[in-house]
C-alpha cells in the first residue's frame, strides 16, 4: 500500500493549499492597502511642498514635525499649505469610506452619495443659506450638514416598504436628487449675481473652501469612523450576500442597514460641509479598491486611502498643472464622468442588477 492509498493522505495537501491561499490574500491586502496609504501620504507631502515657493519633501516634513527652525518655511508649510493638504486628506478619507458603505450595503456599484440624494440635499440647503439668508462660512457648512441629514431621512422613509431594498432606495434617491437639483437651479436663477457666484463656487467643491472649525470637526468624526468602518466590514459582507443569507447568519438586517446608512450620511454630510460636494470621489473609491484587492476583501481601509489620493491628486492638478487655478471638483468631474461610463458598461456586461 502506497501513501496515496492511505485514508486522508491528500488532506495535508488541501490544508496547505488553503493556508497558502489565505496567505496570498493577506499579502495582497497588505500590498494594496499599504500602497494606497503610501500614495496618499506622498501626495500629502507633495501638497505641502509645491506652490509658488518650492519646498523639498524633506524640508516640508521636518517643518511639519517641528524638527528644525526656519520661519519662512514654517509659515509656508504650516500656515499656507497645511490647511489645504489636511482638508484634502480628511475629505478624501470621508468620501472614500462613505462610497463603499452605500455600494456594498445596497449591493450596487452605482449607489453613490452623488446619485442617491445625499449630496444634493447638502447642495440645496447650502445654496438656500447663501442665496436666501446671505450666510457664509460655518453657517453654510451647518446648513449643508442639515441638508444631507434631511434628504437622507426623506429618502429612507419613502423607500421603506417592510424594509429597504437597494433598487428602490437608489431609484427614490435619484428622483429626490433630481428634484433638489431643480430647486438649486431655481435658487440660482433668482439670486443676485454676487450670491449666485458664491453659491456656484461652493457647489463645484474645493478643498480650499474649508475653515479651521469645520476641519477640526471632520477630523474628530474620522477618528471615530475609521475604526468603526473596519469593524463593520464583516456585517457589510453579510449584507452583500442578500437579506435571507444575512438573516441566516444571525444578522439583524434592518438595524445593521440603518446604522450603516447613518454612518455613511454622517461622513458625507461633514465632508460636504467642509469642501462642498466634490463629485465622483465616493463613486470611484470603492470600485477601484475592490478591483485592486480582488479576492483579498476588506476594502474599507483601502477605499478610504484611494479616496484621499483622488482628492489630493485632483487638487494638485487643479491648482498646479492647469492654465488657471480650478476648483478640485472640476478635475474629479473630468475624471469621474468617463469612469461612470466605464462602470455602467461593465455592470451591464456582467449582468448585475441592483
Amino acid at each position: 500500500m502506497t501513501a496515496l492509498d492511505l485514508p486522508g493522505a491528500g488532506a495535508p495537501d488541501a490544508l496547505e493549499l488553503t493556508r497558502a491561499a489565505r496567505r496570498g490574500r493577506a499579502r495582497r491586502w497588505l500590498l494594496v492597502t499599504g500602497g494606497a496609504g503610501l500614495l496618499a501620504l506622498a501626495l500629502f507631502v507633495v501638497t505641502l511642498g509645491i506652490g509658488s515657493t518650492y519646498i523639498s519633501p524633506l524640508d516640508a516634513v521636518t517643518s511639519l514635525l517641528g524638527l528644525r527652525e526656519d520661519p519662512i518655511t514654517d509659515f509656508v508649510v504650516r500656515e499656507l499649505r497645511l490647511p489645504t493638504a489636511a482638508t484634502g486628506l480628511a475629505v478624501g478619507l470621508a468620501f472614500g469610506l462613505a462610497g463603499p458603505l452605500f455600494q456594498r450595503m445596497l449591493r450596487n456599484p452605482l449607489a453613490s452619495p452623488d446619485f442617491v440624494g445625499v449630496s444634493s440635499g447638502a447642495a440645496l440647503f447650502a445654496s438656500a443659506a447663501i442665496v436666501l439668508a446671505h450666510l457664509s462660512g460655518l453657517w453654510v457648512s451647518g446648513a449643508a450638514l442639515v441638508g444631507s441629514a434631511v434628504s437622507s431621512l426623506l429618502i429612507y422613509l419613502l423607500a421603506w416598504r417592510d424594509g429597504i431594498t437597494g433598487f428602490r432606495f437608489i431609484l427614490i434617491g435619484i428622483g429626490t436628487a433630481a428634484m433638489m437639483e431643480a430647486l438649486v437651479g431655481y435658487l440660482l436663477a433668482r439670486a443676485q449675481v454676487f450670491d449666485a457666484r458664491a453659491a456656484m463656487a461652493w457647489l463645484i467643491g474645493s478643498v480650499g473652501n474649508a475653515g479651521a472649525a469645520e476641519l477640526r470637526i471632520l477630523c474628530v468624526v474620522l477618528a471615530v469612523a475609521l475604526p468603526l468602518a473596519l469593524l463593520l466590514d464583516r456585517p457589510l459582507g453579510a449584507l452583500e450576500l442578500g437579506d435571507d443569507q444575512a438573516i441566516a447568519l444571525g444578522s439583524r438586517v434592518e438595524v445593521a442597514r440603518l446604522l450603516l446608512i447613518v454612518m455613511a450620511v454622517v461622513l458625507v454630510g461633514f465632508a460636504t460641509a467642509v469642501a462642498g460636494p466634490i463629485p465622483f470621489v465616493a463613486l470611484m473609491s470603492g470600485p477601484i479598491s475592490a478591483r485592486l484587492l480582488g479576492s483579498a476583501g476588506g476594502s474599507m481601509l483601502a477605499s478610504a486611502f484611494v479616496g484621499a489620493a483622488l482628492v489630493m491628486g485632483a487638487d494638485l492638478v487643479a491648482s498646479q498643472f492647469m492654465p488657471v487655478v480650478l476648483p478640485t471638483g472640476v478635475v474629479t468631474g473630468l475624471v469621474g464622468a468617463p469612469f461612470l461610463i466605464w462602470l455602467l458598461v461593465s455592470v451591464n456586461a456582467g449582468g448585475r442588477r441592483g
